[in-house]
């Protein structure tokens, strides 16, 4: 596709056409509600493949027409994945262009695409990103939570004991947690979320760039009680979870620990080496440090 510049003056300046993209799986995201959430990166390629590999060709199919693309299409998906990873490979192998599209977002991020990336790779066909949007990431700026350490945990085990066990297993992390839920078991997950790591502050982020976009921010306790008076919300849900509190004498720790390493090392080094050790962000470790070298200094002059 060639693109147009209108430059100043109104005058029409054509871009010089580019080369065809090379053979390859072109791993592409899509817009998770707003169709303009794409790229025009993106919208090139689509536009250049032989084939598109979709979760779902209907889904896919509203995306496409939008924008006039008329491309052959595959379902790829968790049911039909065995099958559909050979004739995806095999026109690989023949020098096609292969996009692959979830139905809405990253693909790979809680969709079937991972298998048939990891086998492209193995196979040496050149395999590439084109980045979008993710619902993960616009969540994380909506929940207005710490978002210089996070971790995306998916969607928790259906059965109680197993989201049990690994709600445990996420408390203790120093991170932002983030999950995907069903808005029909967002309550009980969000009652799992308050017993298993306490009453954290918390947002429940819903219809990302839709009309009816949402963001409830609060406390786990506040959103369960809030949920229950207005009952299931529509849509799908992005949980945000807030990282547990530092206690006092966790703090302490740190600072008798820097206390010794500073005796040694420089304030990047020690910063550098408790952070690898405790998990702590590295950057308030690194802000304590200095706190404590400059009383030192303080304290000799």
């Amino acid at each position: 596709m060639i693109r147009v510049k209108i430059a100043k003056d109104d005058t029409v300046k054509t871009l010089p056409r580019q080369l065809p993209p090379p053979a390859g799986l072109y791993i592409i995201a899509t817009p998770i509600g707003n169709l303009k959430d794409i790229t025009l990166r993106a919208l090139d390629l689509l536009e250049a493949v032989d084939l598109i590999a979709c979760e779902d060709t209907r889904v896919s199919a509203k995306l496409l027409s939008h924008y006039g693309i008329r491309k052959p299409t595959l379902s790829y998906n968790d049911h039909n994945g065995a099958q559909r990873r050979p004739q995806i490979l095999a026109a690989l192998a023949q020098g096609k262009r292969v996009a692959l599209l979830s139905d809405a977002g990253t693909p790979l991020v809680s969709d079937p695409g991972y298998k048939l990336v990891c086998e492209a790779m193995a196979l040496g066909h050149h395999v590439t990103t084109l980045p979008g949007t993710s619902s993960v990431l616009a969540a994380l700026c909506l929940s207005g939570l710490p978002s210089d350490r996070f971790l995306f945990a998916g969607f928790l085990p259906a059965k109680k004991d197993a989201r049990t066990s690994a709600i445990a297993e996420l408390a203790p992390v120093p991170a932002t947690l983030i999950f995907f839920e069903s808005a029909r078991r967002l309550s009980a997950t969000l009652s799992a979320l308050q017993q298993g790591l306490g009453n954290r502050r918390a947002a429940v982020v819903r219809e990302i760039t839709k009309l009816y976009e949402e963001s409830k921010r609060a406390t786990l306790a506040e959103l369960i009680a809030h949920y229950e008076r207005e009952g299931e919300p529509k849509g799908e849900v992005v949980i945000v979870v807030s990282p547990p509190e530092q206690k006092t004498g966790a703090i302490d720790d740190v600072q008798s620990q820097l206390a010794l390493l500073l005796r040694s090392h420089s304030v990047k080094e020690a910063a550098a080496i408790l952070a690898e050790q405790t998990g702590l962000p590295r950057k308030e470790i690194y802000a304590l440090a200095l706190t404590l070298k400059e009383s030192d200094d303080d304290s000799e002059t």
